[in-house]
């Protein structure tokens, strides 16, 4: 521990006193005038991932920004993530700069917009940007929709534990993500397997600021790590397919393909494969069944773009 120093925690602690890297995102909202607002953030992160009906991210924000209020208002944004280009860098510190109408910060702005094709009521997007996520806030957790707009002053007490209001300056929102859009070149990719070539150029906000400067970091070809994969022991895999169901049985040559899955994604895995092989009117899963089981898996993925 003597190489290592103690930093007093403070507020915005992430940026006054770590180095904490994170995405570069321009959200979008609808300002009460109807235009698209876009707004600068980083802290923004994936939050519900696996397990509920839907899939979500977190967003945290002042809730005296253009973003918060028109959340607050709207319940809709969409999450714009920019490649990694010093031009769109520096737009996005002038679009975070606070205290700026809408119309003041778009009046010049550079990037290109594109009207939402989910509705006449959603934000437009970012056409450079290599993903977007359309989302919707869950404004029922928490009573959240009793927050509204308006108090840019600060608001006061009580204050929602992590959805709506949590702070007299602060806010959070749970999006619910509607979809997910990505440029082909890169949702080729994902779907026919990703090669060092193929990552799209994603620049890194350090998180740490000062004074004067934002700072973040160029897109270098990131480096594959091969997964040091534990194989299991095919017994255990025969046991657990057993027990999935009754009407789908599974070889023991299938169930020696699948050892690498690791045991505690095991049991979902066997499910996901049962329910497409009853499906597909299969009800004894061998390695060719498998081949099918696959495709459609990645049939599947192909048709969620």
């Amino acid at each position: 521990m003597d190489n290592f120093e103690t930093l007093r925690i403070v507020d915005n602690f992430y940026q006054t006193s770590a180095f904490f890297p994170m995405p570069t995102v321009l959200v979008s909202t609808v300002s009460p005038s109807g235009m698209t607002n876009l707004g600068s953030y980083s802290l923004c992160f994936p939050y519900y991932i696996a397990g509920k009906d839907y899939y979500a991210m977190i967003l945290e924000c002042r809730n005296s920004s253009n973003t918060c209020q028109n959340i607050l208002r709207t319940k809709k944004c969409a999450l714009n993530f920019i490649p990694d280009d010093k031009r769109y860098f520096r737009e996005a510190v002038r679009l975070g700069f606070p205290g700026d109408t809408t119309e003041e910060k778009m009046k010049d702005c550079i990037f290109d917009l594109s009207e939402s094709d989910l509705g006449a009521d959603r934000p437009k997007i970012v056409d450079v940007s290599f993903q977007v996520f359309e989302c919707t806030w869950n404004d029922s957790l928490e009573n959240a929709f009793e927050d509204k707009p308006g108090n840019l002053e600060g608001y006061p007490a009580p204050f929602r534990n992590f959805n709506g209001i949590t702070s007299t300056f602060g806010a959070h929102f749970v999006l619910k993500i509607d979809r997910i859009l990505m440029k082909k070149k890169y949702s080729d990719a994902i779907i026919n397997g990703v090669r060092a070539a193929a990552f799209p150029k994603v620049p890194v906000d350090y998180g740490y600021r000062d004074s004067t400067n934002f700072w973040m970091s160029r897109f270098r070809r990131p480096f594959p790590e091969q997964i040091q994969a534990k194989e299991g022991d095919v017994k255990s895999v025969i046991y657990a397919a057993k027990r999935i169901d009754p009407e789908v049985t599974f070889t023991d040559e299938a169930c020696g393909k699948l050892t690498k899955i690791p045991r505690v994604f095991l049991k979902a895995a066997l499910t996901k494969m049962v329910e497409i092989a009853k499906s597909e009117g299969i009800s004894v899963i061998d390695e060719a069944a498998l081949q099918i089981i696959n495709d459609k898996r990645r049939e599947e993925k192909k048709n969620r773009k």
